[in-house]
């Protein structure tokens, strides 16, 4: 939902909330070392132009590796720095460290991380736009109320693009994302651009 203002201008949004990996990042399962983080192309420009917007920004991220014991706490701190080195400070950050069969209510694409993200920025959900490059990303978006954008990659399976495209919204890259999140609506039709 966009909020409209008394004179019809379309508000952004309190804040946008960001997937880590393939979405900022490039993924690298189980990421422990901070020298393999990559930002993906476009994200540093995008998050600076949400800053001088005025638009908080926070991660939600699942990260399993701690609970099947393949990460540290200590190396996810050190990935989390990392990014913040190469992208800047996050306004929040939301982690999910359990596994799939944890039965944990912030695991995407439960809408946990959404929020407690909204809460720790002092909004609600309604005012909040999750892009991601996965299904569990929007699921997780749409089931705490917030609005979704998904940008496909490789990963992104053709079932999570349709279901995008009939509850949420679908964008070609992380600069097109943003531009949805910023002014609402639906990015324009590319001609097949949106498949992975």
């Amino acid at each position: 939902m966009t909020t409209v203002d008394r004179v019809g201008q379309r508000r952004p949004p309190d804040a946008v909330l960001f997937d880590r990996d393939d979405t900022l990042i490039v993924d690298v399962p189980y990421l422990a070392d901070p020298a393999l983080v990559r930002p993906m192309p476009g994200a540093a420009e995008q998050l600076l132009a949400l800053r001088a917007a005025g638009v908080r920004v926070g991660v939600v991220s699942n990260q399993s590796g701690v609970a099947r014991g393949l990460i540290t706490a200590g190396q996810l701190a050190a990935v989390v720095a990392r990014v913040e080195e190469l992208l800047g400070p996050f306004d929040t950050w939301q982690i999910c460290p359990h596994g799939p069969d944890d039965g944990c209510p912030c695991r995407k694409p439960r809408p946990g991380m959404v929020l407690a993200a909204a809460a720790a920025l002092d909004t609600t959900p309604e005012r909040c736009v999750v892009i991601g490059d996965i299904g569990a990303d929007v699921h997780a978006a749409l089931a705490a109320g917030a609005r979704a954008v998904l940008v496909p990659t490789a990963a992104t399976r053709p079932a999570e693009i349709a279901m995008a495209h009939e509850h949420a919204a679908v964008a070609a890259d992380i600069t097109e994302a943003v531009a949805v999140a910023l002014h609402g609506g639906r990015p324009a039709d590319r001609s097949g651009r949106d498949e992975p």
